[in-house]
């Protein structure tokens, strides 16, 4: 648990993220471009043989590629979606931080992990705490995103692979929406797409490309 990815709204908000967690989805992650080599047998399983040269390749293969992670994170009869009410049901324990008062003790005093749970703190303009989240180590497939108040802003869904890779990890809004999706295919390149399956960019280490090959963004905490 060792990165997080939030949105890229929360990219541009919170620009001094403390940690994060390998398995948590975010937009202040951003990394640098990748190229991974596609099975064309492999679209029924999350695999995929990683080579870096996102740079290198041409467009259509570029293409492909997006087209291929695509597909496997939104391929039919994935259980990606819920609806409103099925979303409040399965984390009504979560909807409210109860110790937030602890957790934004913790998280704004830097501390990254206890017996009970590993923490990341968001920062606005370095000296303001204003999101804090919450990864449980009985259950380290979903991370919990708090305001400073300790009200659930976001949760992160890993796939039951992680942390193995590769892995799955879909990212949702208070009401069960899906904001984002990423395909882990190591710690260092993760293919990133948004709520309407657009492409959103590749990560590769610490910085971002979008799929002409043109670097977008920078993160600090990889």
């Amino acid at each position: 648990m060792k990165k997080i990815l939030i949105s890229l709204m929360l990219t541009i908000l919170m620009t001094t993220p403390v940690c994060a967690f390998e398995n948590i989805v975010s937009l202040d992650d951003v990394e640098k471009p990748a190229q991974t080599e596609v099975n064309e047998n492999t679209t029924q399983t999350l695999e995929a043989a990683v080579s870096f040269d996102w740079l290198d390749i041409n467009q259509a293969q570029r293409d492909e590629q997006i087209d291929h992670y695509k597909n496997l994170l939104f391929r039919e009869n994935s259980e990606i979606y819920f609806t409103k009410d099925q979303f409040k049901d399965k984390f009504a324990n979560y909807k409210k931080d109860r110790q937030f008062k602890l957790h934004y003790m913790l998280t704004n005093n830097g501390v990254q992990e206890d017996e009970d749970a590993k923490y990341c703190a968001f920062y606005y303009k370095k000296n303001t705490l204003v999101m804090y989240a919450i990864q449980y180590k009985t259950n380290p497939h979903n991370a919990y995103y708090y305001t400073a108040f300790g009200k659930l802003y976001y949760v992160d869904v890993t796939s039951d692979k992680y942390p193995q890779f590769p892995y799955t990890s879909m990212q949702y809004n208070r009401k069960g929406e899906l904001k984002s999706a990423i395909y882990f295919v190591s710690k260092d390149l993760q293919y990133m797409y948004g709520a309407d399956k657009e492409f959103q960019g590749i990560w590769y280490k610490d910085k971002m490309y979008d799929r002409n090959g043109k670097q977008t963004l920078t993160r600090t905490n990889w």
